[in-house]
């Protein structure tokens, strides 16, 4: 999986999705599904916040550019 340049648009298929692996989501299932669009779309800010302090996931924080990318897509309005 390869992160996007600064200027690339971003999307939750090509970009937001693949950095949620399986056992991540099934550590959030209980909340809601990180291989949903409607559902990360709609928690996204919680979501960054958690990133941001490196409690998600919870076996080790992202790294910056990966906390950065979801940051900028949800800047941009979360496209699809």
């Amino acid at each position: 999986m390869s992160l996007p340049g600064p200027g690339e648009a971003i999307s939750y298929a090509t970009h937001i999705k693949p950095l949620f692996r399986e056992g991540d989501r099934g550590a959030m299932l209980f909340a809601f599904d990180l291989w949903s669009y409607e559902d990360v779309s709609t928690n996204a800010a919680d979501i960054l916040i958690r990133l941001e302090g490196g409690t998600m996931p919870c076996d080790g924080a992202w790294s910056p550019d990966r906390v950065e990318v979801f940051g900028r897509w949800l800047e941009e309005g979360t496209p699809v």
